[in-house]
């Protein structure tokens, strides 16, 4: 097993969607805000599916940002281990339909998947075309990074934050 990058920071979603790109938008903004050291890789995933394999399996540590389609109030925040992940995400609507957990079993199954945590919130407007992030998803970037910044210092990585950002 190759594990180049000790801890990999990955944000899914669909930017096009509304809150449904919440994991995407809030990478970028703590990449903007924060300088980390080099066995530390931030990844925005989008919605590469198995593309992001080689990212996944490289790595130790796993720590997804998304949002979780869950019936909860817009911006309630969910950190959870990847094993505990089947419990918060629905089926698939398609055979066809390949979903981020579908990648994590492939991972699995090539023996290279990571220790996995999840931090998600529950989006309040997904599905249709709308490229903004609603101001509930918004509002919980900074509870997001605590928890993101917390686990990292737990780890022993230091996030030096960016002047003026």
């Amino acid at each position: 097993m190759n594990r180049n990058t000790s801890i990999v920071i990955l944000g899914l979603g669909n930017i096009l969607l509304g809150d449904e790109g919440f994991g995407v938008h809030f990478v970028r903004w703590f990449e903007e805000r924060y300088r980390l050291p080099p066995e530390v890789e931030i990844v925005d995933g989008g919605t590469l599916g198995y593309l992001l394999l080689d990212n996944i399996c490289n790595c130790r540590r796993l720590i997804v940002i998304d949002a979780i389609k869950i019936d909860d109030a817009p911006g309630s925040v969910y950190h959870f281990p990847g094993e505990e992940m089947a419990l918060y995400m629905p089926p698939p609507t398609s055979a066809h339909e390949v979903t981020f957990p579908d990648v994590l079993l492939k991972a699995e199954l090539l023996n290279e998947l990571p220790e996995t945590m999840f931090i998600c919130t529950a989006p309040k407007n997904i599905g249709t075309m709308n490229p903004s992030l609603s101001d509930s998803a918004r509002d919980r970037f900074s509870t997001v990074e605590g928890i993101l910044l917390k686990e990292l210092s737990s780890r022993d990585i230091t996030a030096e934050r960016i002047e003026n950002a």
